[in-house]
């Protein structure tokens, strides 16, 4: 590993010092490109308009004569916590906006796939509906599309997904990252590009006449379900998606929510009052996730949208089961995967330049988790693959895969696809994430055709993998009031959460938990004691140690102490 700091860039610093802003996060604010403190203002006023995203206007205008007209909407969701959030969003907004009826479906992982297939489109005829929608998902849906068309449906395309060759003839797309968008934050999640379709339909409502400005309904309450979609989908918080996910923060932690999201968090074990990004990502996403991964996400989709307090307790429960369920499937599966993994190079050599792994035991609704554990591991491109439980399609094997930065994902699936026709049946996603279905008799030739692009297109210094941190950190800053206020900023992708890095001196160290596979530090830091935990790790450490780091608060008898906890070593 090789710890490398930030540039950060002295005159925005100085200028956000200048403006008001506290020298710590000044410096970290300008490693991360923010260059005026106005950057930082999260009003909703500061939203990029809903005008400039291609397709709204048109989405508003079929949306608003639907209304009118009381049609039947439905709308065809995703099996992730972003296509959870996005149709729960979607649903309740529509309501607010006066839609009678909507309706929602969301695809089965195992039988269905992903993404509105043409057996979807004709279950949505067949429950009545007239117009139906998409969320996070229908870009490259071209047989759907066409099939819901020949059955009389208008189509609403919501998707943040990159376009294949084709769009599908649908009435209406929104899409930021579709040809000829011109909308300023390509990175939304599927969650806000709903969000965003349901703002525009509001305006346009309002130039029908339908209400005022004073009058209209209020879209504010929706943000808590913008959040978390938004940093569980692991989308680059541009500042339109830290605007977004900030709002929906400030809701929560005034305890302005859906009866879901409290649950999830009352199930978590977490409070709501102190919410923060880390928790969407590793404690509420992951519950909603789980019921996509192992059982139906209808359940996830019922926790967001009821409003009755005992049914979202029970609901939350319900998931936080399957979610405990899936941690003990994808630990006997990582290591397995990583054995598997292992077994393709001896101890003493690197690791090939990409990593492909199947077994018949895995369950395909776990292979993406495990692929990404498998990515950390082994910092290469990797790919697990599970048999189809489709019925009929014991033959294929469905395939998930995590990327390292430099290795676009979607693009060597394609490329594979061109060079060895037939091997890859269909594939899909983006730079740092894909997925494929590959014939069980092809795993072979798709494990060496995905190595050899791999080996053509990465270096060793993009196989070196590299960690960015802030650099050193002042012993004035290791304040638990100022971890407290470093927790309540909108970190994620693209937007690192603060991590530090320096040389300290090891003073005592020891296994602890459980299993004894977490590291306990006592570390000298710049003249002063500090205590640090490297969870599961377990290799001892010299006594002077090049370390990255982030901060944590400790609460032991009234007492709060700032503890370091270890990210990496560089020795």
């Amino acid at each position: 590993m090789k710890i490398i700091a930030r540039e950060i860039p002295p005159r925005a610093a100085w200028a956000l010092e200048q403006a008001g802003v506290h020298p710590l996060l000044a410096r970290l604010y300008a490693a991360r490109g923010i260059r005026a403190k106005e950057e930082l203002d999260d009003a909703l006023a500061r939203l990029l308009p809903p005008d400039t995203l291609k397709g709204a206007r048109e989405a508003a205008t079929l949306l608003a004569d639907a209304i009118a007209q009381d049609k039947r909407l439905a709308i065809v969701a995703d099996y992730d916590c972003d296509g959870a959030t996005a149709c729960a969003v979607g649903v309740r907004g529509l309501k607010l906006l006066g839609a009678r009826h909507v309706q929602y479906l969301v695809p089965d992982r195992v039988v269905d796939g992903y993404g509105l297939t043409a057996s979807i489109a004709r279950r949505v005829a067949q429950q009545g509906a007239d117009v139906l929608i998409t969320v996070d998902n229908g870009i490259a849906s071209v047989e759907g599309v066409a099939e819901a068309k020949a059955l009389g449906l208008a189509v609403l395309v919501t998707d943040h997904h990159l376009p294949g060759p084709q769009l599908p003839a649908a009435d209406a797309i929104v899409n930021p990252n579709q040809p000829g968008c011109g909308f300023e934050s390509k990175s939304m999640a599927g969650v806000g590009v709903m969000f965003y379709v349901l703002m525009q339909l509001r305006a346009e409502l309002r130039a029908r006449g339908r209400f005022d400005q004073a009058s209209q309904p209020r879209l504010e309450p929706l943000l808590p379900l913008v959040a978390l979609g938004t940093v569980a989908d692991v989308v680059r918080l541009d500042n339109n998606n830290r605007r977004l996910v900030a709002q929906g923060l400030k809701r929560m932690r005034a305890g302005q929510m859906q009866p879901g999201i409290q649950a999830l968090f009352d199930a978590a074990g977490r409070k709501a009052q102190a919410a923060t990004t880390f928790d969407f990502g590793f404690a509420l996403g992951p519950r909603i996730n789980a019921a996509g991964r192992l059982a139906d996400m209808t359940l996830g989709i019922e926790c967001l949208l009821t409003d009755d307090d005992a049914r979202a307790a029970e609901l939350a429960r319900q998931l936080d089961a399957i979610n405990r369920e899936r941690r003990e499937l994808e630990g006997g599966m990582r290591e397995q995967a990583l054995l598997l993994a292992e077994s393709l190079f001896d101890e003493s050599e690197e690791p090939p330049p990409a990593i492909s792994v199947f077994d018949p035991d895995f369950h395909e609704g776990v292979v993406g988790i495990v692929a990404s554990r498998l990515k950390d591991k082994l910092h290469r491109p990797s790919f697990v693959f599970a048999t189809s439980g489709a019925p009929g399609r014991e033959h294929e094997l469905k395939g998930s895969g995590r990327s390292i930065a430099g290795f676009h994902l979607r693009d060597a699936l394609d490329l594979v696809a061109k060079r060895h026709p037939g091997v890859i049946l269909k594939f899909g996603g983006h730079a740092m994430a894909a997925g494929c279905t590959v014939a069980a008799e092809h795993f072979a030739a798709f494990e060496q055709a995905f190595a050899q692009v791999a080996q053509e297109w990465l270096d060793a210094a993009t196989l070196t993998r590299r960690l960015e941190t802030d650099g050193p950190l002042a012993p004035e800053y290791c304040r638990a009031e100022l971890v407290d206020q470093l927790h309540r900023e909108v970190w994620g992708q693209g937007f690192a959460p603060p991590t530090f890095s320096e040389e300290v001196q090891v003073l005592s160290q020891r296994l602890v938990g459980e299993a004894r596979n977490h590291l306990s530090l006592k570390l000298l830091h710049q003249g002063r004691p500090v205590d640090a935990i490297w969870f599961g790790h377990t290799e001892q450490l010299p006594e002077r140690a090049l370390l990255a780091f982030r901060l944590d608060v400790n609460e032991w008898r009234g007492e709060r102490r700032v503890q370091f906890l270890v990210e990496g070593v560089q020795l």
